[in-house]
């Protein structure tokens, strides 16, 4: 289970999440709405590290990972596709989704099975597979982004706006692989992200709606 007790994250000064508290079950499927500024993407960034909270816990699997940097908390299971991809444009799309479990020094049949898991789930990502990041269009990063998440989300996946900039197709693919996660990671809590709960309705659990930093049940 990932969850987040109280916690209250500042930059600069300001107060950007306040008291934020919900919880990801195993296998859940969660979404978190808002606005652009309301606290989505600082959110899923305190979770992974990348933003210290100023006060709060964080815990998965009940552990506290509060403190803990980004990449150690990579290694207990956590994968995250940031909304702008991140990958890395001279290195090939098969490199950029096998780049984290390779960081992690994960045994090669290991690394095979999960990429064989990621490849299955995301077809087109086999065919993309020796073409140059670089070259890419943004939602075919964005598929990228979801299968390097896949590779190292053993207990849980934050996904932050995984449907923004989308064109109609590739975005009813996507939703299809979403849904397909459930059947083939069935124990993997999953957090997504988005400005319109409508995008989700159909892959989600339960509902959260975050404003001005604070969380309240849809």
């Amino acid at each position: 289970m990932l969850r987040l007790e109280d916690v209250t994250v500042e930059l600069a000064g300001v107060a950007v999440l306040r008291r934020v508290s919900f919880q990801v079950p195993p296998g859940g499927r969660v979404a978190l709405i808002g606005r652009n500024g309301a606290g989505k993407t600082t959110t899923l960034r305190t979770l992974m590290g990348l933003v210290p909270p100023r006060e709060g816990r964080i815990t998965l699997a009940g552990r506290d990972c509060t403190r803990l940097p980004a990449h150690r908390r990579t290694s207990l299971g956590i994968g995250y596709a940031p909304e702008e991809r991140r990958l890395f444009g001279s290195f090939s799309v098969r490199s950029n989704i096998l780049l984290p479990a390779e960081v992690l020094s994960l045994p090669d049949d290991e690394i095979g099975r999960r990429s064989d898991l990621v490849f299955g789930l995301l077809p087109e990502l086999r065919e993309l597979a020796p073409r140059r990041a670089a070259g890419l269009s943004g939602g075919q990063g964005k598929m990228v982004a979801l299968g390097r998440a896949l590779m190292v989300g053993t207990r849980a996946i934050l996904l932050d706006e995984p449907f923004q900039g989308l064109a109609p197709a590739l975005a009813l693919r996507y939703a299809d692989a979403l849904g397909r996660l459930r059947e083939a990671l069935p124990d993997v809590a999953i957090l997504i992200t988005e400005s319109s709960p409508d995008l989700l309705a159909s892959l989600v659990d339960e509902t959260f709606v975050i404003e001005r930093g604070e969380i309240a049940r849809a």
